[in-house]
């Protein structure tokens, strides 16, 4: 449930057109859902401005599909992350056009979600100055950098959230530390950036290098890509905390979902107070 949700019955129920009995019935089952051990939480979209995403890793395939079969019939919002091919595919296929699969993200959506994630994963043009005003989304400019082409799987993660979300961005992909000259040849794109994610593993320098050159937010996303003593993350991770250049933050490893996250707060309160390099602080 968001706002809208909520004033709509309100002001439905306020003009008469519906009763005491169907606002109550709204209301009850609005906070949550309890399922077998699982508990589905509608208000998340109404607090945080973003619905509740499941997090799949761990899950047994019973549970995910309780899960999928409750938000489908109930019409919620469904965003599973960390779902292996198989139990996506299976997932997809138990829900055909209601339910789609991104391997590369490893996300399932609901169809009202894919619908946005296809709409607002086409990326903006670096010329365009704004998007059409029939859209919502930010127009600050979000770029999504991945050091190497084996970080793309956790930046999709990130790409996918933030598409969900109605946010506009641009992929710059294996431009990692070592062949700078690809990371100059976009200076100008990275320095006209409102917000930056960064994901790289091996020895993780790229979101120091990249943060040394531009004023915007920087956001940090070790991956657990490299060899033995990159300790499946720990490396790249120990690297971006200790990072020497200023306005680095830094997300867990692989966690492409919570650096989509933190950049949508970002760019929501840009949105609100009208800063930014992107045209939106113009």
């Amino acid at each position: 449930m968001d706002e809208k949700q909520l004033l709509k019955i309100l002001r439905a129920y306020k003009k008469g057109e519906v009763g005491e009995g169907a606002v109550l019935a709204f209301l009850k089952q609005a906070p949550f859902t309890e399922l077998s051990g699982i508990k589905i939480d509608h208000h998340r979209k109404l607090r945080t401005g973003f619905p509740e995403v499941i997090f799949g890793q761990g899950k047994s395939v019973s549970q995910l599909q309780e899960i999928c079969t409750h938000l489908v019939l109930a019409n919620r919002p469904l965003i599973i992350t960390r779902l292996e091919p198989e139990i996506g595919v299976f997932l997809a296929d138990l829900f055909p056009e209601k339910i789609f699969y991104l391997d590369m993200a490893r996300i399932a959506l609901g169809q009202a979600e894919y619908a946005t994630y296809k709409k607002f994963s086409t990326e903006v043009e670096e010329d365009s100055e704004s998007v059409s005003d029939d859209d919502n989304s930010s127009t600050g400019r979000i770029l999504l950098i991945a050091a190497g082409s084996s970080d793309i799987p956790v930046a999709e993660e990130a790409a996918t959230i933030l598409a969900v979300a109605g946010k506009r961005f641009r992929r710059i992909y294996d431009v990692g530390v070592a062949g700078l000259h690809r990371l100059i040849d976009v200076l100008p794109e990275l320095q006209r950036a409102d917000i930056l994610l960064v994901f790289a593993g091996m020895e993780g320098a790229l979101p120091s290098v990249i943060a040394g050159l531009v004023s915007s937010p920087v956001i940090g996303v070790p991956t657990s890509i490299g060899y033995g003593t990159g300790l499946n993350g720990i490396t790249p991770l120990f690297a971006m905390l200790n990072s020497c250049a200023p306005g680095v933050s830094v997300v867990n490893i692989d966690n492409g979902f919570g650096a989509a996250m933190m950049a949508i707060a970002i760019d929501s309160l840009k949105e609100k107070e009208g800063y930014g390099n992107g045209p939106a602080g113009q």
